[in-house]
């Protein structure tokens, strides 16, 4: 039985330990990217990880019984112009990149119409995918001292479920689907979220409390070698920020502690919560689904 209650996003938000588990997600995803680095930059950015979560939430949610439901390269390209996630070429793109690097194959022909190219994902993908959301589930029960993790790890039927519903949930929230520009600018570029992820995974325990937090040791040059990125490209990301006044260095040339003011930090944990609270809404619908 499922233990712990769901939390509304104001709760998470607000929780005492929030940091906490930021800090805890930010290592676990920044550990995915390490794991299966190719894979982790296909879904970096943020318009990739709408449409790699539509795209699980397709195939996760077959209807065995329909043999034209799932993930269907015309369906994904009709939910992405639906759902304003994609145009239908950026998102036939996106499904072409997969399959070239085995992350997406071709399904076994079982519809009646052969003009229907059924997808599915491969294992390498899905170890991937359940490992973010076992993350996840991890740092939910941090706030209640629930079961999340080991019960979704005992019963796969639980991801099976609880991943479509949050993912459909969070591709129609505004506040998931649009965060602020305070933040935007990185989550929008590529491989921008990983970035995120590493200041983040820096904060000291007080960094609510203060006005300005010093992140000692961060380098440009190191987190562009870290995550394969273009250093123009990191420095343009960083200079909208400090141009908006949201962080900057304590020296000169980039010189000196990094430092992020509250507003960057708390609009990050501002739009974090509302993928947590859809998470944790989805495991529990699932857990009563099986029950």
């Amino acid at each position: 039985m499922l233990t712990g209650r769901p939390h509304t996003r104001d709760e998470i938000l607000h929780h005492p330990l929030f940091l906490s588990i930021e800090r805890q997600i930010a290592l676990h995803l920044i550990g995915i990217h390490k794991r299966a680095p190719r894979l982790a930059r296909l879904a970096a950015s943020h318009q990739k990880w709408l449409l790699t979560q539509t795209l699980f939430a397709m195939h996760t949610g077959r209807d065995r019984s329909n043999p034209v439901s799932g993930l269907t390269a015309s369906r994904m390209m009709q939910v992405a112009k639906e759902f304003d996630l994609a145009s239908k070429n950026t998102a036939a793109s996106f499904l072409a990149e997969l399959i070239a690097y085995k992350f997406l194959r071709d399904a076994a022909d079982e519809t009646p119409d052969r003009r229907l190219r059924r997808l599915e994902t491969t294992e390498l993908s899905e170890e991937a995918m359940a490992s973010w959301f076992q993350g996840h589930m991890a740092c939910l029960d941090q706030l209640d001292g629930g079961n999340r993790a080991s019960l979704t790890a005992d019963d796969p039927r639980l991801f099976c479920l609880a991943q479509p519903r949050a993912a459909r949930a969070l591709i129609q929230d505004p506040v998931w689907k649009e965060p602020r520009a305070s933040i935007g600018h990185f989550l929008w570029s590529d491989v921008g979220g990983l970035v995120l992820h590493e200041l983040i995974s820096r904060l000291p325990d007080d960094a609510r409390e203060q006005h300005r937090i010093l992140l000692k040791g961060v380098s440009i040059s190191e987190i562009a070698n870290e995550f394969g990125i273009s250093l123009t490209n990191l420095k343009r990301m960083f200079k909208k920020a400090e141009t908006d006044n949201l962080l900057g260095w304590e020296s000169p040339r980039n010189r000196g502690a990094l430092w992020l003011s509250r507003t960057f930090i708390e609009d990050y944990f501002y739009w974090q919560s509302a993928k947590f609270a859809e998470l944790d809404s989805a495991i529990h619908w699932a857990a009563g689904q099986i029950r």
